[in-house]
């Protein structure tokens, strides 16, 4: 499909621009045994990233350069539990230093984290989950803070907790709303182990990446996905799949450093005419 990549809320085409856009494959792991299913992805995120980026830059971007003073890809996984992200967590630890979970491994910073989307019933009789967020060092969205607040507002939130600083996104499949209500509308993204009504729209959370586009994102993800949860549709499979271009729109179109061929198109957001303009 790219021929037909081009975003025109983004202004670019992903695939047909600076970067090479690589299919890395599947990296097998056993169904068996966790510790050593980490210690597999971990190895194989250590491979990838070992490897220098195929651009490199015109001029040298110290911000943009890993530990070793090489300048790395960066991957965007698909995955089903959450805990994928771990393992490319330590990998990117290895090169940019802490970035998010697993803090008891020293990989979180100790600013710039926050966790948006929050929704759920949570477990007990306080509010431990949340206190968990703030112990883990990161700030908080709630979903119907979008109600209050607009994209705009949760963008702008999320750009004063993350500043200028190297990113690593990851999107929970379950964000989006699966509302159950009625079989003929089983919702937008179904194919989830845990489902929540009440979430964001696509369309919501695609208006909030397009306006990301001063994140310094090194690496994403996205998570719980389970296909044999999924309609006949496959809507949840089609959703994430928008957001992960979404997400390489991002990528493209802040390449961290500056390169030859990057080709980005004024940004249409809101030209839409009225009727009487054709008058």
């Amino acid at each position: 499909m790219p021929a037909r990549g081009f975003n025109h809320a983004q202004g670019l085409n992903p695939y047909q621009n600076w970067a090479t856009v690589l299919d890395c494959g599947d990296i097998p792991v056993t169904p068996f045994d966790n510790a050593v299913a980490f210690k597999q992805i971990t190895e194989a995120y250590r491979d990838l990233l070992r490897r220098p980026a195929k651009t490199q830059p015109k001029v040298a971007s110290p911000k943009a350069m890993g530990k070793d003073g090489v300048y790395h890809p960066r991957l965007v996984t698909l995955g089903g539990d959450h805990s994928v992200a771990l393992p490319a967590l330590r990998a990117l630890n290895e090169i940019y230093g802490p970035f998010w979970i697993a803090n008891n491994e020293g990989l979180i910073a100790k600013e710039g984290n926050i966790h948006a989307g929050l929704r759920t019933r949570i477990f007990g009789n306080d509010y431990h989950d949340y206190e968990e967020d703030s112990k883990q060092n990161f700030e908080y969205i709630e979903t119907e803070d979008l109600d209050i607040i607009g994209v705009e507002g949760v963008v702008k939130r999320i750009e004063e907790v993350v500043g200028d600083r190297l990113v690593y996104l990851s999107i929970d499949i379950d964000v989006l709303d699966a509302d159950f209500g009625a079989a003929s509308e089983p919702g937008l993204a179904p194919g989830t182990g845990c489902p929540e009504p009440g979430g964001w729209t696509t369309r919501e959370l695609k208006a909030m990446l397009r306006r990301l586009s001063s994140l310094n994102i090194v690496g994403a993800d996205v998570v719980e996905v389970a296909p044999p949860y999924d309609d006949a549709g496959e809507s949840t499979a089609w959703a994430a799949a928008d957001l992960v271009y979404e997400m390489f729109g991002l990528m493209v179109g802040n390449p961290l450093y500056p390169v030859d061929g990057y080709v980005a198109r004024k940004n249409h957001r809101g030209a839409v005419k009225k009727p009487k303009d054709e008058l």
